[in-house]
């Protein structure tokens, strides 16, 4: 043990001794003691780029209209796993969200591009039921193929972020706050039972961070 350890320990012996000779000996009442909060951390965001690149690499039609289905529609991966066919609209272009969070119901949009892709898959594959069906026909697919598939293109797409299959959701929202879309609206999209919720991605898209001037810019030197 070196002067320095030797002398930390002493130090706290110190401290542990005033405690015990200063406070009157009560019993502790663990209910009454404050609990340190967890912290809050951002979600991870993927730059448009990272997230076409992740679609591009999943050369199956069936995985990729499956990660595209829940990047452009915000989508939890319960969400995706539980749709019918029926929940499909393609004359209004709208998915029916059914028994979502909360059990409640919410319509998104279905963009065009991915509307080909599901009328393709579907060709391929005719599902019966279930939109996405396992191995087995009249099965649901599971979840953690659909992660298995996420880190695989992950890693065929060369992304260092840390990232899981719910930071496509995260990208959904933060790409539509970035465009302009009203956060309302946004937090309808999610199905957010409170707009704090939805407010978090305020903190994490850089459009408009990127546009404020720095001081430094005004400096003479």
């Amino acid at each position: 043990m070196n002067i320095q350890t030797e002398r930390t320990e002493y130090n706290n012996q110190k401290v542990i001794k005033l405690f015990f000779a200063k406070i009157p000996r009560k019993k502790l009442v663990i209910d009454y003691m404050e609990r340190s909060r967890a912290g809050s951390p951002l979600p991870k965001v993927l730059s448009k780029e990272d997230v076409a690149k992740l679609l591009n690499s999943t050369e199956n039609i069936k995985q990729k209209t499956m990660l595209s289905l829940i990047y452009s529609c915000g989508l939890r991966r319960g969400e995706l796993i539980n749709m019918k066919i029926t929940d499909i609209d393609s004359k209004r272009n709208i998915i029916n969200i059914r028994h979502a969070k909360g059990d409640k119901d919410r319509i998104v949009p279905l963009s065009e591009k991915v509307l080909a892709l599901l009328r393709e898959y579907y060709k391929k594959y005719r599902p019966q039921n279930w939109l996405f069906e396992g191995q087995i026909a009249g099965t649901q697919y599971t979840e953690t193929s659909l992660n298995h598939i996420f880190q695989r293109g992950k890693t065929k797409a060369n992304i260092k972020i840390p990232c899981s299959l719910h930071s496509l959701r995260h990208c959904y929202a933060t790409h539509l706050l970035e465009a302009g879309t009203d956060i309302r609206y946004i937090q309808a999209l999610l199905g957010h039972k409170h707009s704090k919720t939805t407010e978090i991605y305020t903190h994490v898209t850089t459009k408009s961070i990127q546009k404020i001037k720095s001081p430094f810019d005004d400096l003479d030197i």
